[in-house]
């Protein structure tokens, strides 16, 4: 199994299940407030993360951000880390947790939709459909809330968030070879103090301690370390592949609100759980395999010594693998299944 696959479902389990202890929180913390705690406490432990590391001087293999990704991490944050979180604390206040974590599934339509026909990632037909199975559940739980004005607001602001996190996770890809701690550790640090500054600009109260830390370690994991996990998932998979299975998470945030929340869903819930399941089953089972071409590139990469890297060194090397260093890709023609990862995103005739 690719391990992009694995970072890819650990990212989703991670997140799926923050997302009813956060409606848990929101009865202590108001949305904006949250979304702060959750991202702040994601940058404050992934700093103390790569503070450890340095220390250990366990870093040798790590290629980290340049000046040439700011446009592209700045774009992510803003989108990702700042936006999303408070659309998503708003919308999950209006509807029960279980709803909003299938409703969380949209995010892998809109990062696929962007993929596909804005950053031209290939996709086929097996995709295709597994995306409209997880959009039909999307608009069944999108009414299950109690409406006002005709208009499920709820609903609708979950979506919304999973279209910014879509546009981050794209923007995202194209750091995706750089240090995933790092990326993940700005995004953390700048969105968790922008958001609780605009919390307490608003009014908002600082939570009692207890409730803080509480946040802190929810979005430790459920925001951080998934987003780490993810990072390296869209390395080895792509962007809309990595959405795809990434699209399990809301299935782990259901499970567990119906279990800690003890909610009562309604048969449009199971409805909507078996076409997202159909779809994501769509997406798991892809086969893509055909002649391709590399064509000359150069970067640099945490890497090994396989196929696609034959060559040689201008330096002293200790044959540790694997490791990082500026090297060059020469031309290379072949024929093997492969996801659009850092190392194929070629076009198709077809």
């Amino acid at each position: 199994m690719n391990k992009g696959i694995i970072f890819a479902i650990l990212a989703a389990v991670l997140f799926g299940v923050s997302t009813p202890f956060a409606k848990l929180l929101l009865g202590e913390i108001p949305p904006v407030m949250l979304a702060g705690l959750l991202y702040g406490g994601s940058g404050v432990g992934l700093c103390a993360w790569m503070l450890f590391r340095k220390i250990t001087r366990s870093q040798e293999a790590i290629a980290h951000l340049t000046h040439h990704d700011a446009p592209w991490l700045v774009g992510a944050v803003a989108a990702g880390g700042i936006v999303a979180p408070v659309l998503l604390m708003f919308g999950i206040t209006l509807i029960p947790a279980s709803s909003a974590s299938l409703l969380l599934n949209l995010e892998g339509v809109f990062t696929a939709l962007l993929a596909w026909f804005v950053f031209k990632e290939n996709f086929d037909r097996r995709i295709f459909f597994g995306m409209v199975f997880i959009i039909a559940a999307g608009v069944l739980l999108s009414w299950q809330e109690e409406q006002t004005a005709g208009i499920p607001w709820g609903g609708l602001l979950v979506a919304a968030a999973c279209l910014c996190w879509g546009i981050d996770n794209n923007l995202t890809r194209k750091v995706s070879a750089s240090d995933p701690l790092q990326i993940a550790a700005i995004k953390g640090s700048v969105a968790g103090a922008v958001n609780i500054g605009i919390a307490l600009a608003m009014g908002a109260a600082w939570p009692v301690l207890t409730v803080a830390v509480g946040a802190a370690t929810v979005g430790l994991a459920g925001y951080g370390i998934s987003l780490v996990l993810f990072v390296l998932a869209l390395r080895n998979l792509g962007t809309a592949r990595t959405g795809a299975y990434f699209s399990v998470a809301p299935f782990f945030g259901a499970a567990v609100s119906l279990l800690l929340l003890h909610e009562n869903p309604s048969p449009l819930f199971w409805i909507a759980g078996a076409l997202m399941g159909a779809g994501i089953w769509l997406h798991l089972t892809e086969h893509h395999e055909h002649e391709h071409t590399h064509e000359e590139m150069a970067h640099e990469h945490e890497h090994i010594h396989d196929e696609h890297h034959r060559h040689d060194h201008d330096f002293p090397w200790d044959g540790i693998e694997p490791h990082t260093h500026f090297h060059v890709h020469t031309r290379l023609t072949h024929s093997h299944s492969h996801y659009p990862d850092i190392h194929h995103r070629h076009s198709h005739m077809t």
